[in-house]
């Protein structure tokens, strides 16, 4: 198994970016422990852990928008990886956007740039 840098961060979690395996657009940041590094390499399936939930959370199991690996690259520190995906569903965002990107900034302000694809409170129920 490969084994990454958990140690270097106090908390031992290291930032994953999910980036479509095709368009090479950015879809979220996310962070890994240990464990979800190993059931992400196990299974396919991006996991991450919730820092606000402080539990494994599988992309896609309450939304049914599940990001399958296809390609995995690691920064030359070992701390860093970019998770290639192809995303079931349209969208990675929770907000229900294609991409957590959604916004830019436009002189002192955010002006929203995507387009929704589903609608959170259908999904999630909030």
């Amino acid at each position: 198994m490969i084994t990454l840098n958990f140690a270097k961060s106090q908390d031992g979690l290291i930032p994953a970016i999910a980036q479509d395996w095709q368009s090479g657009e950015v879809l979220m940041l996310a962070y890994m422990n240990e464990e979800s590094w190993k059931r992400t390499l196990e299974t396919g399936k991006a996991t991450y852990w919730s820092r606000s939930r402080q539990s494994f959370w599988v992309k896609g199991e309450s939304s049914g928008n599940v990001q399958w690996v296809k390609e995995i690259l690691v920064d030359c520190d070992e701390d860093t990886v970019v998770l290639k995906i192809d995303q079931v569903g349209g969208a990675a965002c929770h907000e229900g956007y294609r991409t957590c990107f959604f916004r830019k900034v436009e002189g002192s302000a955010l002006q929203v740039v995507g387009e929704r694809v589903f609608d959170p409170k259908t999904v999630y129920g909030k």
